[in-house]
C-alpha cells in the first residue's frame, strides 16, 4: 500500500474502549461509554470493529459506577440515565431490545423514529435551506448510526466497514451541553481556528491582479476599515485550456495577472492581512499547471491528457499535496477554499480530511480550511461555508435561520456571503443589516459574484451607509480577544459560539419573532433584525424577547428586565445587541487596524449588577505552540457591590511573551457615573491612572502596566450607578423629534399621544389634526403607533 505519510496515521491503541466496559456475545455487542452513552452493535457473522471511523475517532473512555445483570439470556445495564434490557443473540427489535429513559415515561427501541428531532442546516441552495437530522432531541435523547461508515486504516486511507448494526445512543434530558460533551469526545474536539479568521473577511468572485488588489487594500486602509483576510476566487490561476475551456481547477498563479506571486502575498502580508486561495481539484490535473508533466510520471491520465480526480487512490493524495498545494504552501499561502460541493459525503471528506491533515505537517501554521459541509464530523474541519445566496431580505432571514441551527449537531464555525452573492437588488438598509448580522455571527466574510454593480466595498455606499458600516466593521476588529476567547472554550471544552434561545426558552422554537434570537458566545444575546424599516418613522420597528435575568443594551446601556417580550424602533445605526447583568467584555486594537495579534491596547466593559469574572485566552493565533503550552490566560474579576466597584486582572496560567509586554488598559464602567475615589495598583504598588465620566459611562485607564502584573482598580463613591430603564415612550418622541412636520404641530402630536386620553378619543384627535395640515403618511403612522403606547 502506498505510504501517505506520518501525519495521517492513527494510533489504533488510543480508539480501543476499556475493556471493563464492553460486553458481548455471539452477535452482540455493548460498549458503555459514559453514563449518557451508549454503543450499540451488532452482527450475524459476530464480526465487531474497533478501528476509528470517518467519524468516530476516540471510544477509549474512562470507567466509571454502573450495574451491569445478566445470565445466559438476558443482559441489563443500568446508569444514572437510562436502563438497556436485552434479550441476547436476539436480532435487534423493539421487542427485545429497549432502553428507559429513567426518570421519564420515555423508551427508545431500535428503529425509533426519533420524530421529536431538530434538524440542522447544512447548505443553502436557491434561498433554500437543506437540512439533516441533529443530535438536540425535544426526547433527550438521539442516536448516531455508525453502520455503514467507512474505516480509516492505520496509515490513514480508508476501507469498507462491515454489513452490522453500529448504533450510539446519546441520553441527556435536558442538558444539551452534556450531549455535546460525550459527541467532541466521541468523535474529536472542534479545533482552535487561526486569531485571523475572526476578523472581516474580503472574497469575491473578481478578476483580481497586482494594481487592482493593492487598491482593494489602500482602499480599507484610506478608510480606516480592518481586514483580516483576502479570500481569492478562481481567477488567480491559469483557467484557459485549449484556448477555449475555463477549468475550475488549477494550481498555478496567473502570470499576466499576478508578476510575483510571492512578491504580492508578502505585501499584503505586510499590512497585516492573511491570504486564502479557491481551489478545485474535482476537474482533475491538465498540462496548464507547472508541474504536470511530473505528475504524469506517477499517475495514469486519461485519453485527453488529463490526470482524473481521485481522492480515494493513496498516490493520488499524495501527489496532488506535494506537487500542487505545497509549491503554494511555498509562496506562504495561509489557507484554501475547497470551493465545490458533490453531495458524495466521503469523497468530498476525504479531500478535506487529507488537506487539513496536510496542514498539520508545519505547526508555524494553524491548519483551517474553508468548504462546504460534507456532513461527516463537520466540526472538526473549519470553516464552513453555507452556500451562495441571492441579495435580498430572505436571504438575509436565511442565514440567521442557519446560524441558530448549527449548533444542533455541535458546529459553530459557519460563514455566510455579507451582503449576499449575487442577483436581487444592492440596498443602503439591507446591506447595513447585512453587516450587522455578520459582525455578530461567527465568521465575517463579504462575497459576491463577478459585476461591476454588486457593491460590497464600503466606501461605495452613501456617506451615511460608509460611516455606520465602518463603525460596526471596526467593532468586529475590537471584538476579536472576546471571539477568540470563547473560540478558545469552543475548542478546549466543547462550549458553542451560538446558542439558540430555544435551548433555554423551548417554546420560542417555533415562534416566528424569536426563533433566529442567539448567544453570541457567554455574555452577549442577539436579536437579528431580519425585515426593512418603516421609510416614513425611518425605523424598523422590531420585537423581540429577553430570556430570565438583568439585560443591557450594549451600545446605549438602557435596561431590560428579563423573561419579557419588548418593541424597539431600531435606526439604521442600531441593533439589538444586549449584555447580561454582570458582563465583561474585553475589546482590543493595536496601532494598525488589520493587525488581529493580542492587542497593546485593552478596552473592557462592565455591566452593573452582579459580580463575575472572565477568563482572558491568548496565543500566538497562527501556530500550533499553543499545544505546548504557548498562551497565557489572564483571570478577569468584576467584584460588584452598588457605588463600589472592582476589577482584579492577573495572568493565572500560560507563559510570558505571549502578549505585548507592556498593555494600556481602558475600563469603562457602562452606566455609571464619576466615581469620588479612584485607587489602582500594580502588583502592591500604587500607580496613577486618568479617570473621567463619558456620557452615561465612568472610565479608568491605566497606561504602560505589564501583562502579567496583578492590576487592581476600585472605584467607589455615591449614588455613581445609573439605572436607564427603557421606556418606550422616549423611543416614539425621538419618532416625533425626527419626522420632517411643522414644530407647532409636533407639540400637538405629542399631548395627544402621551395624554390620559382613551386610545379611541386618541384616534380622533390624530385624525383632526389632518385639518391642520398633518399629512395622511404621518396620520396613519400615529395611528399604528398608538398600539404600542396603549401597552406601555
Amino acid at each position: 500500500m502506498y505510504e501517505l505519510g506520518q501525519h495521517f496515521k492513527f494510533d489504533y491503541k488510543k480508539i480501543k474502549p476499556n475493556p471493563e466496559c464492553v460486553f458481548q456475545g455471539k452477535k452482540y455487542r455493548f460498549t458503555v461509554l459514559t453514563e449518557r452513552l451508549i454503543r450499540i452493535e451488532y452482527n450475524e457473522n459476530g464480526v465487531f470493529l474497533d478501528e476509528p471511523t470517518l467519524l468516530i475517532r476516540n471510544r477509549n473512555f474512562p470507567k466509571f459506577n454502573f450495574d451491569v445483570k445478566q445470565d445466559k439470556n438476558y443482559i441489563e445495564i443500568k446508569t444514572s440515565y437510562f436502563k438497556l434490557s436485552y434479550t441476547k443473540e436476539r436480532k435487534l427489535s423493539s421487542s427485545n431490545l429497549k432502553v428507559e429513559i429513567l426518570n421519564t415515561d420515555k423508551f427508545w427501541y431500535y428503529k425509533h423514529a426519533e420524530a421529536k428531532n431538530y434538524s440542522y442546516s447544512y447548505l443553502i441552495d436557491n434561498d433554500k435551506i437543506k437540512t439533516i437530522k441533529s443530535l438536540y432531541s425535544l426526547d433527550g435523547f438521539v442516536t448516531i448510526d455508525d453502520s455503514k461508515n467507512n474505516i480509516f486504516c492505520e496509515d490513514g486511507t480508508i476501507k469498507n466497514g462491515n454489513d452490522g448494526i453500529d448504533i450510539y445512543l446519546f441520553v441527556y434530558l435536558n442538558d444539551f451541553n452534556l450531549c455535546l460533551n460525550d459527541y467532541f469526545k466521541l468523535t474529536g474536539n472542534p479545533p482552535l481556528i487561526p486569531r485571523f479568521a475572526l476578523g472581516n473577511w474580503w472574497s469575491r468572485n473578481d478578476l483580481y491582479d497586482d494594481l487592482k488588489l493593492k487598491s482593494l487594500v489602500d482602499n480599507f486602509i484610506k478608510y480606516k476599515i480592518p481586514i483580516s483576510t483576502i479570500l481569492l476566487d478562481k481567477d488567480w490561476h491559469i483557467r484557459t485550456y485549449e484556448n477555449k475551456k475555463h477549468l475550475k481547477t488549477g494550481f498555478t498563479f496567473n502570470k499576466d495577472l499576478f508578476k510575483s506571486p510571492y512578491e504580492m502575498i508578502s505585501y499584503i502580508h505586510n499590512q497585516g492581512i492573511r491570504v486564502g486561495l479557491n481551489i478545485n481539484p474535482t476537474e482533475g490535473f491538465y498540462d496548464i499547471d507547472e508541474y504536470f508533466n511530473q505528475a504524469k510520471t506517477y499517475l495514469p491520465t486519461l485519453e485527453n491528457n488529463v490526470i482524473p480526480y481521485n481522492v480515494l487512490d493513496p498516490k493520488w493524495v499524495d501527489v496532488y499535496l506535494k506537487l500542487y498545494i505545497h509549491p503554494l504552501d511555498a509562496l506562504e499561502v495561509d489557507f484554501y477554499w475547497l470551493d465545490f460541493y458533490t453531495d458524495e459525503s466521503v469523497a468530498d471528506f476525504l479531500i478535506k480530511h487529507y488537506q487539513y491533515y496536510d496542514m498539520k505537517r508545519n505547526y508555524k501554521r494553524r491548519p483551517m480550511l474553508f468548504s462546504y459541509n460534507s456532513k461527516i464530523a463537520p466540526h472538526c474541519y473549519p470553516v464552513l461555508y453555507s452556500g451562495k445566496t441571492k441579495v435580498g431580505w430572505e436571504s438575509l432571514r436565511q442565514i440567521s435561520k442557519f446560524n441558530v441551527s448549527i449548533t444542533n449537531l455541535g458546529v459553530s464555525w459557519i460563514a455566510h456571503d455579507i451582503g449576499g452573492y449575487f442577483k436581487g437588488i444592492e440596498d443602503n438598509e439591507l446591506y447595513i443589516r447585512y453587516v450587522q448580522f455578520g459582525v455578530f455571527s461567527p465568521i465575517f466574510k463579504f462575497g459576491s459574484d463577478s459585476g461591476k454593480y454588486y457593491k460590497r466595498e464600503p466606501w461605495r455606499w452613501n456617506m451615511k451607509t460608509l460611516q455606520i458600516v465602518t463603525d460596526y466593521l471596526q467593532l468586529r476588529h475590537k471584538l476579536i480577544p472576546y471571539l477568540y476567547s470563547e473560540a478558545y472554550k469552543y475548542s478546549k471544552d466543547g462550549v458553542p459560539i451560538i446558542k439558540p434561545l430555544y435551548y433555554t426558552t423551548l417554546e420560542m422554537y417555533d415562534d416566528l419573532l424569536y426563533s433566529c434570537e442567539y448567544y453570541f458566545g457567554s455574555q452577549l444575546f442577539i436579536c437579528p433584525i431580519t425585515k426593512k424599516k418603516d421609510y416614513i418613522m425611518d425605523r424598523v420597528v422590531h420585537r423581540f424577547y429577553l430570556p430570565e435575568g438583568i439585560w443591557y443594551d450594549f451600545f446605549t446601556g438602557q435596561k431590560y428586565p428579563g423573561n419579557n417580550n419588548y418593541v424597539t424602533f431600531y435606526k439604521d445605526q442600531n441593533y439589538p445587541v444586549f449584555a447580561k447583568a454582570g458582563s465583561i467584555i474585553p475589546l482590543g486594537y493595536n496601532d494598525n487596524l488589520n493587525d488581529t495579534t493580542p492587542p497593546k491596547n485593552m478596552e473592557i466593559h462592565f455591566f452593573p449588577g452582579l459580580s463575575n469574572e472572565y477568563l482572558l485566552y491568548e496565543d500566538d493565533g497562527i501556530s500550533s505552540l499553543y499545544e505546548k503550552g504557548f498562551y497565557l490566560l489572564t483571570k478577569i474579576e468584576y467584584n460588584y457591590m452598588p457605588s463600589n466597584y472592582t476589577v482584579i486582572i492577573r495572568a493565572i496560567e500560560g507563559k510570558s511573551g505571549i502578549v505585548p509586554e507592556k498593555r494600556n488598559y481602558k475600563l469603562i464602567f457602562r452606566n455609571a457615573k464619576k466615581a469620588t475615589d479612584v485607587i489602582v495598583y500594580e502588583n502592591k504598588e500604587k500607580i496613577d491612572c486618568k479617570s473621567y465620566p463619558l456620557g452615561p459611562d465612568f472610565i479608568v485607564e491605566v497606561e504602560n502596566v505589564s501583562s502579567i502584573s496583578q492590576i487592581t482598580i476600585n472605584c467607589k463613591g455615591k449614588d455613581i450607578e445609573f439605572d436607564p430603564t427603557r421606556l418606550i415612550n422616549d423611543d416614539i418622541a425621538g419618532i416625533i423629534d425626527d419626522l420632517q412636520i411643522e414644530t407647532l404641530l409636533k407639540e400637538k402630536i405629542d399631548k395627544i399621544i402621551f395624554s390620559d386620553l382613551p386610545i379611541k378619543k386618541k384616534r380622533i384627535a390624530i385624525r383632526k389634526l389632518g385639518k391642520e395640515g398633518l399629512e395622511k403618511k404621518f396620520i396613519k403612522l400615529f395611528l399604528n403607533l398608538l398600539q404600542y403606547i396603549s401597552i406601555v
